[in-house]
């Protein structure tokens, strides 16, 4: 009796335009030979430091199936010295660029140090309120009575120059915290989102905590000096990411140069937005004890990619050095390196064959987007490797193999392939058929 099968490896590597040839190995009598996949075309793409990866997931109106494996990054060596491009040298105490395109860090100095946020914490506030008004737990002309704790927040420190007893809507105080980083806004803001300056509080840390951000705590919605409010660059890095992905309307008010409220016009302190047309955020913070900080925001094209990159400069000693040290890593991030994507959400590799049910193939792809930054003229190469058996039923997203990714030979990561549609289970002769055959082969 001739049953005829394809290989996994063979049907991966032929959809993915790599060539399957033999691993010379040992391999069991009759049973037939495993394979791996060699990338005959090495891709060339500019940039340089160590590979990373992320996994976009699915829009959340069509998500992921539960259980989908994730991309897994193995560690790559550091490229040959004539590809590694000199960090710049900056006089932040802690710094860190992140293209947030592909999650990689792309360099730091002090990253996981804690630092005093000052009014970067105002990021994490922002971020609460567009949550309530996501969930419509507020609106943008809903009018709020500005409490006497709010007109009377420290003395000297930024404001909006609210008035005890009169009401502003929340657009208004939205514009007041992030163009003119007023504390009196925070203040009003959080009382409309959570009744209290207390609660709000306390959710701004059960958030920070959910993000992962491990080493951030915060006392307040201003950032006000405090021993209990403080962050690091990483952390800092990871809410800007946040609040930009989930809530992309932040810009809108990231990017406005001057915002009027009680007949006073404020400039935003971020002077970036003047120098260069392709940043769109983030925040300043200034104290004393903080010294001047900045993150920073910028998005240009990259071939069919809008890259994006966040660069955190905390601790400077002036506001023109925290401007030209954050725009000298943002323009470093976007001339020495360069993110592509490797595969897309739901792009095909072909089909596996299954055992025991009730059709022989199954359609294989990717559960997400694949994206990967490297080294300036790395090569990249994929080879495919093949699941064992796959036994009915298989459910959307079941694991189907996998393509390891290497750059300049070094593994860099693992690509999960998937099933892209569910495979239920032969009858009863079907499955003892495909036992015997499974026996035989």
């Amino acid at each position: 009796m001739h049953i005829r099968r394809t290989s996994i490896a063979a049907v991966c590597a032929a959809a993915l335009g790599v060539q399957a040839v033999p691993v010379h190995a040992a391999a069991p009598a009759g049973s037939a030979p495993p394979y791996q996949a060699l990338a005959p075309k090495p891709v060339h793409v500019a940039t340089s430091v160590p590979a990373a990866v992320v996994v976009r997931p699915a829009p959340a109106e069509s998500p992921a199936p539960a259980g989908v494996p994730e991309a897994s990054l193995a560690p790559v060596g550091t490229p040959a010295p004539s590809r590694i491009v000199p960090t710049p040298a900056l006089t932040a105490r802690a710094w860190l660029l992140l293209d947030a395109t592909s999650g990689q860090v792309l360099g730091a100095q002090n990253a996981d140090q804690r630092i005093e946020p000052a009014s970067l914490t105002k990021v994490m506030t922002a971020y609460l309120v567009f949550q309530a008004l996501q969930e419509r737990r507020i609106a943008l002309d809903q009018q709020v009575l500005v409490s006497e704790r709010a007109w009377r927040v420290a003395p000297g420190s930024s404001k909006m120059f609210l008035e005890p007893g009169h009401r502003v809507s929340v657009g208004d105080l939205v514009s007041g915290l992030l163009i003119q980083s007023g504390n009196d806004a925070a203040i009003a803001l959080a009382e409309a989102v959570a009744g209290s300056v207390e609660a709000f509080v306390e959710r701004m840390n059960q958030t920070a905590a959910a993000m992962g951000l491990r080493n951030t705590h915060f006392a307040s919605p201003h950032g006000l000096p405090d021993p209990q409010t403080y962050s690091t660059a990483r952390d800092l890095a990871e809410l800007a990411r946040r609040i930009q992905r989930d809530f992309p309307q932040s810009r809108a008010y990231d990017t406005t140069k001057q915002f009027t409220y009680n007949g006073i016009t404020q400039s935003n302190r971020n002077r970036l937005l003047w120098l260069d047309p392709t940043v769109d955020g983030l925040k300043t913070g200034h104290t004393e004890a903080a010294g001047y900080c900045l993150v920073a925001s910028a998005q240009r094209p990259a071939g069919p990619l809008q890259r994006r990159l966040i660069a955190v400069v905390l601790g400077t000693a002036s506001d023109k050095l925290r401007t030209q040290e954050a725009r000298t890593l943002l323009e470093w991030g976007f001339r020495a390196y360069d993110t592509v994507r490797l595969y897309a959400r739901g792009e095909s590799a072909g089909s596996a064959e299954v055992w025991k049910g009730v059709r022989d193939a199954v359609p294989i792809g990717f559960a997400g987007d694949v994206y990967l930054t490297v080294p300036a003229g790395a090569h990249i190469t994929r080879q495919v490797v093949p699941p064992g058996t796959l036994i009915a039923p298989l459910a959307v997203g079941a694991p189907t193999g996998s393509v390891q990714v290497s750059v300049d030979g070094k593994p860099a990561l693992q690509v999960p392939v998937v099933a892209l549609e569910p495979v239920a289970q032969a009858g009863l002769a079907g499955r003892a058929w495909d036992t015997v055959r499974l026996w035989l082969r």
